[in-house]
């Protein structure tokens, strides 16, 4: 059976998915831009996106009961890879010694212009 989570600590999906989907121990973490869930504004550099995304994926996990040490894959969209070494710096914050598996992508664009979004698969 699937649960699913919502919480208004990250925005709200712009589209008709779930924040994020839970079955049996495992949650898969809709992908998450840098939006403030609070009042809906954008960082505007790579750096502060990235770390807005993270804290998005870290209140949905915290919705679900995990944490950033829950996580064992995520998926990394740039819309420019010359940021990656920008947004590694700062992706490494979040995560201790065991880092989840990853994969990142340039993509063409991201919704709202936005320059990173950010999904994760966790397990308990």
């Amino acid at each position: 059976m699937k649960n699913i989570i919502a919480t208004e600590k990250a925005p709200k999906a712009v589209g008709p998915y779930s924040q994020a989907v839970g079955v049996g121990g495992t949650l898969y973490v809709s992908g998450q831009i840098p939006v403030v869930p609070e009042d809906g504004s954008v960082p505007s550099s790579i750096e502060e996106q990235t770390r807005q995304s993270l804290k998005n994926v870290g209140a949905i996990l915290a919705a679900a009961g995990m944490t950033y040490d829950n996580v064992v894959k995520t998926t990394v969209l740039l819309d420019d890879i010359a940021d990656f070494k920008a947004m590694n710096e700062v992706y490494a914050e979040f995560f201790g010694k065991d880092k989840p598996a990853r994969a990142c992508y340039q993509v063409a664009a991201l919704p709202m212009g936005v320059k990173v979004e950010i999904e994760a698969v966790a397990v308990k």
